[in-house]
């Protein structure tokens, strides 16, 4: 299993693709966490002092260092399916299944190579939230919490479910080898037709029950919060919303194991 993560991780480096992904994560989370925190800043709406949120100072700070978990998992679920789909695209999966042949163990490579790439998007889109979020909160009157603890459970937990994402995004891959059908369909989903799914739901008796087990609101579960909390939709405990996280990409992965890597590779 040694050298097969050596060649996941030499793989996962040599395009560019990592790099550009994560220098776009970086300015998208950063400038929408300082969208977020001037937003609800004291200055923003006019306050004098105290926190303009319900549930204070410490929901805000949820809301916006949360803000990778809950909108930028898309860019760790695009590497997760690009590992997969990129060697189908290119022709190299047939390499690597004869230097392989045992295909479950190529899948389980990608998974556990995929982990120091998920905490590195993780730690990168969470840090752009939390560095641009606290200065625009101190500088417009708010406080950033940095030294609280919860602060920084809030930020543990953001990196968890972000690298989760990245599992997910190999499930998918492994599920749905064809690129730009991969990367279509999970864009559709994440962008479209869960957003509508989760405001949309709660609106029945039912639907906030079936809501909460959505991917992404199994993310938000995972971090803790996030803009969606304002809008009292209810979320799993965090130990549920990892489970279906993990759910979701082991799914996938077997579905995709028996299905896509059992086809004669040409």
């Amino acid at each position: 299993m040694g050298p097969l993560l050596k060649s996941e991780y030499r793989k996962f480096f040599s395009t560019r693709m990592w790099w550009v992904l994560l220098i776009i994560m970086v300015a998208y989370m950063g400038f929408m966490a300082g969208v977020m925190a001037f937003t609800f800043s004291p200055t923003a709406l006019g306050g004098s002092g105290g926190s303009p949120m319900p549930g204070g100072d410490e929901a805000i700070i949820k809301t916006v260092y949360t803000l990778a978990a809950s909108m930028g998992y898309l860019f760790p679920a695009l590497i997760g399916i690009l590992s997969l789909t990129g060697e189908f695209r290119h022709k190299t999966i047939t390499v690597t299944f004869l230097g392989t042949p045992q295909r479950s163990k190529v899948l389980l490579a990608k998974l556990i190579g995929g982990v120091p790439m998920g905490l590195m998007y993780g730690l990168a889109g969470t840090f752009a939230c939390v560095g641009i979020g606290a200065v625009v909160l101190a500088a417009t009157g708010g406080d950033p919490m940095l030294t609280s603890a919860v602060t920084w459970e809030i930020i543990g937990r953001s990196v968890l479910a972000l690298t989760l994402w990245l599992l997910v995004g190999v499930g998918i891959g492994a599920l749905i080898p064809n690129q730009v059908a991969a990367i279509v369909t999970l864009l559709a989903f994440t962008q479209f037709i869960e957003p509508i799914a989760r405001l949309g739901l709660p609106a029945v008796s039912w639907g906030e029950d079936v809501a909460k087990f959505l991917p992404g609101a199994a993310g938000d579960a995972v971090a803790g919060g996030s803009f969606y909390s304002l809008m009292g939709t209810s979320l799993l405990p965090m130990w549920g919303g990892v489970a279906l996280l993990l759910g979701y990409a082991a799914v996938f992965s077997i579905i995709g194991r028996f299905t896509t890597l059992s086809r004669d590779i040409s």
